[in-house]
C-alpha cells in the first residue's frame, strides 16, 4: 500500500458530495492501491447531515479509507490537502441574475482559496465544481497566493461525457468509440462541444454522422441545456453524473492520456488559441506522467468553431469584469 493522500471536499453533505465521497473511498478516483484521508467540509447548518454521511462511510468499511474528518472550519478542512474538491456553492435562486450568483459565491471562494494557500500541502491541486465554476476557480486561484496557477482546474468533464453520449447514441455506437471530444470555453449555456475534431472509432465524426444540421444545432443545444433538462425531468439538479465527472477529471489528471487523445478541463489560459491569458477556460488537455499536464497544440479550429469559442470566451471576460473587486 502507498502512503495515504488527503482529499478535502466542500459541500460534502450535499447531493454531489454524497454521490462523490463513496466513489473516492472505494478507490474509483485514485485506484485500488491508494489509501485516502477524507477531510469533509460543510457550513454549520449542514454538520448534522454530514455526521450521518460519516456514519455511512464508517459502515461501508472501505479498505482504502484511512481516516475521516468532518468540520465547518476551513483551516482544519484543508489541512494537508493534496486535492481540494470545491463542490459546495450557493445555487441560483428564482429571480437571481448570474452576476448576483457570482458575487455571492465569489466571497465563498475567496475564503476557500486563502485557506488552501495557508493550510494545504504544497502540491495541492484544486478542482472547482460549484457553479459558476470557471469564474469561481478564477477567484479561488487569485486568492490562493503562492499556489501555482497550473494547480487549479474547473470541471467541464461532465459536459464532455454528455457530448460523447449524444454522439454515440446518434451514431449507434458505444460511447467508448468517441474520442478527441473537447469542450471549449465556459461551463455554461455558451460552452462549445467541438464535434469537428472528435472521432468515432478513429474516424471523423462526420463519417458516421452526416447530419450537419443536427451537429451544428440540436447536438450543441442538447449538451448546453442538458443540466436544465435533468432538473425538469427529476425536479433537482444532476448529482450522480456530476460526481462521476469529478472522478473522471481527477483520474484523467493523475494518469497518462491515451496516445492521440485529449480530455476537457478548464485551466488558466496562457493565451492558447487566442483565449485571453488569465481566464479559466476549457481547452483540450493531455496529461503526460500523471502529474504534468499541457494544452494540446495544433487542434484545428474552423470558422464555425471559432465563432462558438469566441462567444463563450466573451462570457468569461464579462464574468471576470463582474468579480474584478475580488481579483486582488
Amino acid at each position: 500500500m502507498k502512503d495515504p493522500i488527503t482529499v478535502s471536499v466542500t459541500g460534502a453533505a450535499g447531493q454531489i458530495g454524497y454521490a462523490l465521497l463513496f466513489r473516492i473511498a472505494s478507490g474509483a478516483m485514485f485506484g485500488p492501491e491508494q489509501p485516502v484521508n477524507l477531510r469533509l467540509i460543510e457550513i454549520e447548518p449542514g454538520m448534522k447531515a454530514l455526521a450521518g454521511v460519516v456514519m455511512e462511510l464508517d459502515d461501508c468499511a472501505f479498505p482504502l479509507l484511512n481516516s475521516t474528518v468532518a468540520t465547518s472550519d476551513l483551516a482544519e478542512g484543508f489541512k494537508g490537502a493534496n486535492w481540494a474538491l470545491l463542490v459546495g456553492s450557493v445555487p441560483r435562486g428564482p429571480g437571481m441574475e448570474r452576476n448576483d450568483l457570482l458575487g455571492i459565491n465569489g466571497k465563498i471562494f475567496t475564503g476557500q482559496g486563502q485557506a488552501i494557500a495557508a493550510n494545504a500541502a504544497s502540491d495541492v491541486r484544486t478542482l472547482v465544481v460549484g457553479n459558476p465554476c470557471n469564474t469561481n476557480c478564477l477567484i479561488a486561484m487569485n486568492a490562493a497566493k503562492g499556489v501555482p496557477n497550473n494547480q487549479f482546474f474547473a470541471m467541464t468533464r461532465l459536459d464532455e461525457n454528455r457530448a460523447k453520449s449524444q454522439l454515440a447514441q446518434k451514431a449507434g455506437v458505444h460511447q467508448n468509440a468517441v474520442t478527441n471530444l473537447c469542450i471549449w470555453g465556459n461551463h455554461s449555456a455558451t460552452q462549445y462541444p467541438d464535434y469537428t475534431n472528435a472521432k468515432i472509432n478513429g474516424a471523423p465524426v462526420t463519417d458516421a454522422i452526416s447530419d450537419t444540421e443536427w451537429l451544428q444545432g440540436e447536438f450543441i443545444k442538447n449538451v448546453q441545456q442538458r443540466g436544465a433538462a435533468i432538473i425538469q425531468a427529476r425536479g433537482t439538479s444532476s448529482a450522480a453524473s456530476a460526481a462521476n465527472g469529478v472522478v473522471d477529471t481527477v483520474r484523467s489528471l493523475t494518469t497518462p492520456t491515451p496516445d492521440g487523445d485529449w480530455t476537457s478541463v478548464a485551466v488558466c489560459s496562457s493565451g492558447e488559441y487566442g483565449i485571453e491569458a488569465g481566464l479559466i477556460a476549457s481547452m483540450p488537455i493531455r496529461t503526460t506522467d500523471g502529474k504534468t499536464w499541457e494544452v494540446v497544440e495544433g487542434v484545428e479550429v474552423d470558422a464555425f468553431s471559432q465563432g462558438k469559442i469566441d462567444a463563450s470566451v466573451a462570457e468569461l471576460q464579462m464574468e471576470k469584469v463582474a468579480v474584478a473587486d475580488l481579483l486582488v
